[in-house]
């Protein structure tokens, strides 16, 4: 059972937890975290892109010019893609770009993802993130603390509203609520503070495969 230090927001220690060997112990899986982050980033577009064929711009499809003798080329129609507001090419039309990863896989990547974040030290346990106000300044000392200087993911158990308002300013940095943390969020991050609340909950929802 693999135990990590728990940290206040001025960095100090002030313990250790003990992390549940199935959760933050398993065993990298690369070609699942892989799939479960193409899974994420294909079900985030929108797929609305569409543009006009040239049977569908308006014109008249009357050959502009006899075939030969004008010395211009030959051409069919003014609705063809070389001509300015003629069709396009292959138009693109909308499509569905979602794609599904059954549950089991699903957990396994997450597990793996957030168990190599750990091992890798850029996992670090806070107590909790109760911040006096929304003000940004906040934030950044918590940053300066931990010497962080690139992309953070803070990962709390409950809505913290001062929490999420003190980082709005600061673009390297985001919170998740640990019931919505996914696999991509966790590979993305160059650290992950995450609460002590957090950890017990994210055991809760995995350890026994609810999630």
């Amino acid at each position: 059972m693999p135990t990590t230090k728990v940290y206040n927001l001025q960095a100090g220690e002030v313990g250790s937890i003990k992390l549940n060997d199935s959760v933050f112990g398993a065993e990298y899986n690369e070609p699942l975290i892989h799939q479960a982050v193409v899974t994420y980033l294909n079900n985030q577009r929108q797929g609305t892109k569409a543009n006009l064929s040239r049977a569908e711009v308006k014109g008249r499809a009357k050959k502009p010019w006899r075939q030969k003798g004008t010395g211009h080329a030959r051409q069919g129609s003014r609705r063809s893609p070389q001509w300015t507001k003629g069709g396009v090419a292959f138009a693109l039309k909308p499509r569905d770009f979602s794609q599904k990863m059954n549950k089991t896989a699903k957990r396994v990547a997450f597990c793996s993802a957030i168990s190599a974040k750990l091992a890798q030290k850029e996992v670090v346990v806070v107590e909790n993130f109760d911040i006096k106000d929304h003000k940004t300044k906040n934030v950044q000392a918590i940053l300066d603390a931990f010497k962080l200087d690139k992309s953070v993911l803070f990962v709390e158990a409950e809505a913290n509203e001062n929490l999420v308002k003190a980082s709005a300013n600061i673009a390297r940095v985001s919170v998740e609520n640990c019931s919505l943390l996914n696999v991509y969020e966790i590979v993305n991050a160059s650290k992950i503070l995450i609460s002590k609340p957090a950890v017990k909950s994210i055991e809760e929802a995995y350890a026994d495969g609810s999630k």
